[in-house]
């Protein structure tokens, strides 16, 4: 309650104008986080949103305290362009937002490799602006004999996600529009190929439409190991999930690269989780810190839920394990462990009551 009067809260997620006349509390993936809000005294809605029905949604959220907000880059093969204007708007007018789209582009990006590569969870990273820089610096990285993970500025799923690599006897110098490059594509269902260089800049031409760009980071060798994602509320760590074969996993020894297995299931834990201890405190104590110092981001605009991915990166020099950031998630962080709601409830419910001050 403030000052005596309800909370309401609405909980955006995609769909059409069946979905948005039919929703309910109970028929959505969050139908747990309904049923916590209620528990809280925090009466939550569906707000289904699709480009074409923004003006009712625009009227719905104008009505409430406060949205919180699933919905990726890429829906139905439109972006968030309308979604985001449309969010600024309600936020203009004293709606608490999470994630604001401002927030998005500073810290849900892949961009913040490149921003953040000097953190402790840093790596070998480079940004293109354009087609013509990715032609020119892309090969010089790939004859040292290393792979890269290209990465899009704005997706979801692995799309716009590649692993590019050199053939084992293919010459280390002097690459050409027609040398050869093996590459596979993170999108679920995807094997690797082999391209000339030149049809594999083909395919990266619409990544830089617009205000687009590539991140090039070092590919990780430790990948097998798994993947480690941290789910945060705000600034702390509310649970984490772990994916043993994830996207760009190598095909075991002796195998033909088409053999490679397609990501598995990720399996979810909480915050307490012995195992993920040291990592939850590098990112709560010394990582998020910088981050926030770097983005300029104060701690209250942080999303109300998000995560970081984490691969492992080379062990240090006294053996033990370093991490690196593979990517922040921030616009539909959705599954998410069962630990992590109650914490959005209560930490949603600060966040209103200090914007309708």
């Amino acid at each position: 309650m403030t000052d005596g009067h309800p909370l309401y809260v609405a909980i955006l997620y995609p769909g059409d104008a069946e979905a948005r006349r039919n929703a309910t509390a109970e028929n959505n993936r969050f139908a747990p986080l309904f049923r916590a809000f209620a528990e809280g005294g925090i009466q939550a809605e569906s707000a289904v949103y699709h480009d074409d029905l923004r003006d009712a949604v625009r009227n719905q959220l104008l009505q409430v305290n406060g949205v919180l907000v699933w919905h990726n880059p890429i829906e139905g093969g439109r972006d968030r362009s309308l979604l985001d204007a449309l969010l600024r708007e309600v936020a203009d007018a004293g709606v608490f937002v999470s994630t604001h789209p401002d927030i998005i582009l500073q810290l849900g990006t892949k961009e913040v490799l490149y921003t953040t590569r000097s953190l402790g969870w840093g790596s070998d990273v480079h940004l293109y602006h354009s087609l013509a820089q990715l032609q020119h610096e892309l090969p010089l990285r790939l004859a040292t004999g290393s792979a890269r993970v290209l990465k899009q500025y704005r997706g979801h799923s692995g799309i716009g996600v590649w692993k590019v690599s050199l053939p084992p006897s293919a010459p280390r110098t002097a690459l050409q529009p027609d040398s050869m490059v093996l590459v596979r594509h993170a999108q679920r269902g995807s094997i690797e190929e082999a391209l000339s260089l030149e049809a594999f800049f083909h395919r990266c031409a619409s990544y830089f439409a617009g205000d687009g760009r590539m991140i090039d980071q070092a590919y990780q060798e430790r990948l097998p190991e798994g993947m480690i994602r941290c789910y945060l509320v705000q600034d702390r760590v509310t649970g984490f999930g772990h994916q043993a074969i994830n996207a760009l996993y190598p095909a075991p020894p002796g195998a033909a690269a088409s053999e490679a297995p397609q990501p598995g299931p990720r399996l979810y834990y909480p915050p307490t989780q012995p195992e993920f201890q040291e990592i939850k405190g590098r990112l709560e104590q010394e990582w998020l810190p910088e981050l926030l110092h770097i983005l300029a981001i104060p701690t209250e605009r942080l999303p109300i839920l998000w995560d970081c991915d984490f691969l492992l990166g080379p062990k240090d020099a006294s053996g033990v394990d370093t991490y690196v950031l593979c990517e922040i998630n921030v616009s539909s962080v959705a599954p998410y462990p069962d630990s992590a709601t109650l914490p959005i409830v209560a930490a949603t419910r600060k966040r209103i009551e200090a914007t309708q001050k």
